[in-house]
């Protein structure tokens, strides 16, 4: 076994959920990660916690095959596991992991009816949330792929990714943190595509240090729901269901969607907007902050972290990032998009410019 395996495994034991002896873990994870699942077990029998590995089609990312099975036979006609639901009400911290051989297996499935079965697993999504988790990702042969790198390269990103000084980023971020979180007004201007405004009065900045996310490399807080106001170009492509969505176009007023466009695959964004009504409004706004994360790679759980960016989501918002009085955008769904702010873009918090071209104004090279 590869040494980083259990290294990975022991960032997520001891620095991501902080276990400790009686906890009871549920683990997610897909086939191709069984020797990290096997590194983890053993970290969690040294510390005394009790796992168990359960995982339901509904978990698209941690069953492709059987998520793709289960969807074809069942439709829209998706139930609740509830019996799933209940193993979460008592468990203590949940580990879920990322990884595929064929990131295209559920590219046949309906979008229409990954909308349902993402309606159907929001109680149990919502109660997963509420205790600590951590999600994190084995370097598979299909995410490789589709990342244009041998295996050999790809095994390499994705362990340079985790295997870091933590504490370290986190005090690099926190600066940002400062920034953002007394803040009112964000103003995100991109090439002649994107200028976007909303608010994030009373609502709080999140660092995230390889926490509940592991790559961490981001802040991030939710805006006021019916603040957004302007347009959007996403311009880096989302990959979604075995489907890639390109030069996503969102145009909001009074912080609802009211226009939308893709240059491919518009059918999967046009799904994502109709799942409810807070579908069509942002739950996130995040600042990707980790420059060792220089390469995209179709997969969000690290592009989102890359130094040059930001990122919004539209559905569901993080209650620990809503303020006290302020309204939770609440959703079955949270999909993640990039806009590139490397050239001809900055950040303006109320009013002043925090971030010109990818740097930030703390870091060297701002002027």
């Amino acid at each position: 076994m590869d040494p980083r395996i259990r290294e990975h495994a022991e960032v997520v034991v001891n620095h991501s959920l902080d276990i400790e002896a009686g906890d009871q873990v549920v683990v997610s994870a897909p086939s191709v990660a069984d020797d990290f699942v096997v590194a983890l077990y053993e970290l969690l029998g040294d510390v005394g916690a009790n796992p168990v590995q359960a995982t339901s089609p509904l978990e698209r990312r941690t069953s492709p095959r059987a998520s793709r099975a289960y969807l074809n036979a069942v439709g829209e006609d998706t139930e609740t596991p509830d019996h799933y639901g209940a193993l979460f009400e008592e468990a203590d911290a949940f580990v879920i992991v990322g990884g595929y051989e064929n990131v295209a297996e559920q590219s046949d499935v309906d979008p229409a009816v990954q909308t349902a079965a993402s309606k159907a697993y929001e109680p149990v999504q919502d109660e997963r949330l509420s205790k600590p988790w951590c999600l994190t990702q084995f370097p598979a042969s299909g995410n490789a792929q589709l990342a244009g790198m041998s295996m050999e390269r790809y095994e390499n990103f994705v362990w340079d990714a985790i295997l870091r000084d933590w504490d370290e980023q986190r005090e690099f971020q926190e600066e940002m943190v400062e920034i953002l979180d007394p803040a009112d007004e964000v103003r995100i201007v991109s090439g002649e595509e994107t200028e976007l405004t909303m608010s994030i009065a009373g609502n709080e900045t999140i660092n995230d240090h390889g926490e509940a996310n592991l790559p961490g490399g981001e802040v991030f807080t939710a805006p006021v729901p019916d603040s957004v106001e302007g347009e959007v170009l996403f311009d880096k492509p989302l990959y979604r269901d075995g489907r890639e969505v390109v030069d996503v176009y969102l145009r909001f007023e009074d912080g609802e969607v009211v226009d939308h466009a893709a240059a491919k695959n518009e059918a999967v964004l046009t799904e994502v907007l109709e799942t409810d009504d807070g579908a069509r409004r942002l739950g996130e706004l995040g600042i990707g902050m980790n420059r060792d994360i220089t390469e995209f790679t179709y997969n969000m759980l690290f592009d989102e972290k890359m130094g040059d960016t930001v990122h919004m989501a539209v559905g569901s918002a993080y209650d620990k990032c809503v303020g006290e009085g302020n309204e939770v955008n609440d959703s079955a769904t949270h999909v993640d998009m990039i806009v590139d702010m490397s050239e001809d873009s900055f950040i303006e918090i109320d009013g002043e410019i925090v971030q010109r071209n990818g740097t930030f104004v703390f870091e060297n090279g701002f002027e």
